[in-house]
């Protein structure tokens, strides 16, 4: 059952600081060679080009993300904030590749830069062998482990207001506000292990997922809501997913057909052998998605308008939902209702598609928001 929910709805864009195109192995995986016909390399003038329509578009904010093969997000984000004045930056960072009390430094500089406008999406690793190809040889649970000290101690320094701390992983004796005029940014978290859990109801001002069918999303959000109570905190949650949206079902759906067949066998079967390998919690629950499906669009639809197909070929986020402008609305607020207020979008190419869904979706979600707020006022 839906539940009643109103909060601010926050639509975020993705920036592909890997490579982009057309197709759905364009981004989201590392680069391995040269750039298939149509792809596009993650310049620094294509990249501005898309965080400038993202806030012409009207998105809130935008991802940057980090992995293997992804440009460095800390000196993306100082370069692109220049280039716009309301568009805010989610950065992800990855615990065990920084220091606390320095990624508090760098944090605060970033916001002075910006006017307060950065986020940060904290990430604790993917897979055991990207993590050893950065030098991070501790395994799954040490990771979250370490990345709880972190978020203590990045909050402490950035405070000033903590005690000298002596972790497993960290230490710190700093009791001087890094910056009194900053603002301290929000806090992303994701993983859907249960050391990531805890850490995320412990340590989060909002919890993000990969979209998963409804049922399982209002599942996972009455659990975190329930570890969150125990702490004596509560939760905003996010969801990343893809978005292929048309004037009409038929088109979107004929869309993601053809995506779909331009795709080797074999480049599928690796895909799922690499991905098959991953720690992630959240990644086999992606890759379960897909499991005893056919390999048509229509097949691959896991509940109404939610498509998993992009998960038989990328890592991370493997669902998107399709249909016409009208239908991914309605999806997104029944989302929103079950209490998801930060989306985060991908389409292919990033920038056509901040162009194209910021005329087509937005002004929906828009129109959604106020007629739910106006209800809810006369009720």
């Amino acid at each position: 059952m839906i539940q009643e929910h109103r909060s601010p709805l926050e639509i975020d864009w993705f920036l592909p600081t890997n490579g982009d195109g057309r197709h759905l192995t364009s981004s989201g995986l590392p680069r391995t060679g040269l750039l298939q016909a149509g792809e596009r390399a993650p310049t620094l003038d294509y990249l501005r080009q898309i965080v400038r329509a993202s806030e012409l578009a009207g998105f809130d904010s935008i991802m940057v993300p980090t992995a293997s093969g992804f440009e460095d997000p800390w000196l993306i984000t100082a370069v692109l904030a220049q280039e716009v004045r309301r568009l805010k930056f989610l950065l992800t960072l990855r615990p065990g590749l920084e220091l606390p009390a320095y990624t508090a430094h760098r944090a605060a500089t970033l916001q002075l830069l910006s006017e307060n406008r950065l986020a940060l999406h904290v990430v604790s690793g993917s897979s055991r062998f990207e993590q050893r190809s950065l030098g991070d040889y501790l395994e799954h649970d040490e990771r979250y482990a370490r990345t709880a000290e972190f978020l203590q101690v990045f909050q402490a320094v950035w405070s000033g207001k903590g005690l000298p701390f002596h972790g497993r992983y960290y230490r710190s004796t700093s009791a001087t506000p890094i910056s009194p005029h900053a603002a301290a940014p929000a806090i992303y978290f994701g993983g859907a292990s249960a050391a990531a859990e805890q850490v995320g109801a412990t340590h989060a001002q909002t919890y993000l997922m990969w979209c998963e069918p409804p049922a399982m999303i209002a599942e996972r959000i009455q659990h975190m809501r329930e570890l969150a109570a125990r702490q004596g905190r509560s939760l905003r949650f996010g969801l990343r997913l893809h978005i292929f949206a048309a004037a009409t079902d038929d088109q979107a759906w004929a869309h993601v057909e053809k995506l779909l067949e331009e795709i080797p066998k074999e480049a599928i079967d690796r895909a799922q052998t690499q991905m098959a390998a991953y720690e992630s919690v959240g990644q086999s629950r992606q890759t379960q998605l897909v499991q005893g499906r056919g390999r048509r669009a229509r097949e691959l639809e896991v509940s109404a308008n939610l498509w998993a197909g992009v998960g038989l070929v990328r890592g991370g986020a493997g669902t998107a939902l399709v249909g016409s402008y009208e239908q991914v609305a309605q999806r997104i607020e029944e989302y929103h209702q079950l209490g998801v207020d930060s989306f985060i979008l991908s389409g292919f190419p990033h920038l056509e598609e901040a162009i194209h869904l910021g005329s087509e979706l937005l002004p929906r979600l828009r129109r959604i928001g106020a007629t739910q707020r106006q209800a809810g006022k006369l009720g």
